[in-house]
């Protein structure tokens, strides 16, 4: 059978066979070359701070490099000027299809150290916002991902370049975590909410032990409690503050005597 062909189609072929005789061949975009040029103009684009034209430019680089390490590469460069442009719920989705798919990537380590980071970061200034919104209503989600982030670098890729940040920045969230927590704990003794300060403050010592937290959390179930009238309770968590703490400034006037000053001042 011979198949017939369209009139358009025989002239559009033409004007191709023309065009290809009467100009040189253009470069192949999907060429190794081309493509590492690309790249090449995508970091210099995030060097700049022009993250959107690189943010363009690596999701092209993506997709013509598919199943190569520098797509993988374009991959994380995307991820970071996702996050450096504000992106941050875009970065995320990046980073978590590359963990995903790559599984066995020689920067996978990287992969979930700038998870964390994109994290860390956007919760980063959990005091710095306390005056302009109750504590009660803010949500410490994002530090907590950013630490079990961290955590995975330090426990799968101890030998990372990133590992000794990544292990400062869990210290640092925990610590931040547990100051939040106290915080949360003095916005309600000061409106008398008595149960829910003690049940926050005891978060913070049976979750935050060893942070710097953990002694005022402990007055603070020693002030709840009494409080509350619950006087076994009050004796149970002063003992367990002078054990812990036997220079505690909180025991040095006598719990009663503090008790007006503290909670004022917060």
């Amino acid at each position: 059978m011979i198949r017939r062909i369209c009139l358009p189609t025989l002239f559009m072929a033409a004007l191709l066979a023309v065009a290809g005789c009467s100009s040189s061949p253009k470069e192949d975009p999907n060429s190794t070359q081309a493509v590492e040029k690309l790249y090449a103009e995508g970091k210099d684009e995030l060097a700049s701070g022009a993250y959107a034209n690189a943010i363009k430019i690596f999701e092209r680089v993506e997709g013509r490099a598919a199943g190569t390490l520098l797509a993988q590469q374009a991959s994380l460069d995307l991820a970071y000027a996702q996050y450096k442009s504000g992106e941050r719920a875009a970065a995320l989705a990046t980073l978590d299809r590359f963990i995903k798919l790559q599984p066995s990537s020689p920067a996978l380590d990287y992969a979930y150290y700038l998870r964390g980071i994109v994290n860390f970061n956007d919760n980063l200034g959990i005091m710095s916002a306390i005056s302009r919104q109750d504590l009660s209503e803010r949500d410490q989600q994002a530090s907590r991902e950013a630490w079990q982030s961290f955590r995975q670098v330090v426990e799968q890729f101890p030998q990372s370049r990133y590992a000794a940040d990544a292990k400062a920045r869990m210290d640092y969230i925990v610590n931040a975590l547990a100051e939040y927590e106290l915080h949360v704990a003095r916005y309600y003794f000061r409106r008398g909410a008595y149960v829910a300060a003690a049940n926050r403050a005891q978060q913070v010592v049976l979750e935050f032990p060893r942070t710097p937290s953990n002694e005022e959390a402990l007055y603070v179930l020693v002030s709840s409690y009494e409080q509350l009238g619950l006087e076994q309770l009050r004796a149970d968590s002063q003992r367990v503050l002078e054990k812990n703490f036997p220079n505690s400034r909180y025991l040095r006037d006598g719990l009663r005597q503090r008790d007006r000053a503290w909670w004022q001042f917060w």
